[in-house]
């Protein structure tokens, strides 16, 4: 995810990184290239292209304006409640960090460990990953053989829930904690549950393929097909005007495609490694134990 104090007009004209430019350019380039040898072989009058209707065009880059709205909507909403499910995520790792101050010290320790590797592993899960083990280890302060075994699992979150629900029921069965207290930090664990479900339903089931397919081979149709609407009128400056419009077509199409999919680890994706390693500094220290540094920006690159 990009971080950065908000630039002046001139750098955000002139930004690179974390712009969608870098992926529309090479065909951007295409279209431009085509438009200065249409508008040019038009200007000198060397060949003339059969001008096509412009209201043809007028008709389907208005349709088209409103179906990327539509998409660019789906996906911004879909990269926002990903948002919210892991800000849901850090709050309830703060809601056990309070509740469990009322479980003996050993059991609240594992109670705390779970919750950290609970996030750790549903960002992996999420991003398809396995994470280092000796770092998950140092952290989580899990023995080695736990996380093999934890990552033998088909659900490693799920299994770590059931972890942490079944310290509760001894906690209760023990006489630790009354059936209320229960009650209460268990709503926690189905909580994390329910943020489990809504990333993997976001993960799982990305916007229908032959919608996207459809939407952006009409883009890229509209755009080739602009300097031969516009190469006899515009002339010289054909490629300036095509490539102002492709740019926002062809980016439109670009950036819904990069935020559809809000876990990955694109520079406008969410930094889950940053939010997870927020979990573990908070828990760790409230057992006053070692935590690990915050992780920084690369090239104002959060992941």
């Amino acid at each position: 995810m990009i971080v950065r104090d908000q630039p002046s007009v001139f750098r955000l004209l002139f930004s690179w990184r974390g712009t969608i430019l870098p992926k529309v350019l090479p065909p951007l380039g295409v279209v431009m290239l085509l438009s200065a040898i249409v508008g040019g072989l038009s200007y000198v009058g060397y060949f003339h292209f059969s001008d096509f209707p412009l209201i043809g065009f007028t008709l389907i880059g208005v349709v088209l304006s409103i179906f990327l709205g539509f998409k660019n909507s789906a996906c911004y909403d879909r990269w926002w409640e990903a948002r919210k499910l892991w800000g849901m995520l850090i709050a309830n790792a703060r809601h056990f960090d309070r509740d469990c101050r009322m479980l003996a010290q050993g059991r609240r320790e594992r109670v705390i460990q779970h919750v950290i590797v609970f996030a750790n592993v549903l960002r992996d899960r999420l991003r398809h990953q396995t994470a280092n083990p000796t770092e998950l280890v140092e952290t989580s302060g899990m023995s080695q053989q736990a996380v093999t075994q934890l990552y033998q699992q088909a659900n490693a979150p799920q299994y770590t829930l059931s972890l942490i629900q079944w310290e509760l029921m001894q906690a209760l069965k023990e006489g630790e904690i009354s059936d209320i207290i229960y009650s209460q930090m268990n709503q926690h664990v189905m909580e994390l549950s329910l943020v489990q479900t809504g990333c993997d339903r976001i993960a799982t089931t990305p916007l229908p393929f032959a919608y996207s397919v459809l939407l952006n081979r009409t883009v890229y149709f509209f755009c080739f097909m602009l300097p031969f609407s516009l190469g006899s009128t515009l002339g010289l400056a054909t490629p300036l005007l095509v490539g102002i419009l492709a740019y926002t077509f062809l980016g439109l199409d670009a950036l819904s495609s990069e935020i559809e999919e809000p876990f990955g680890t694109q520079s406008n994706d969410l930094p889950l490694d940053a939010m997870v390693r927020t979990i573990e500094i908070e828990l760790l220290s409230t057992l006053g134990k070692p935590t690990p540094p915050p992780i920084q920006a690369q090239d104002n690159n959060l992941l």
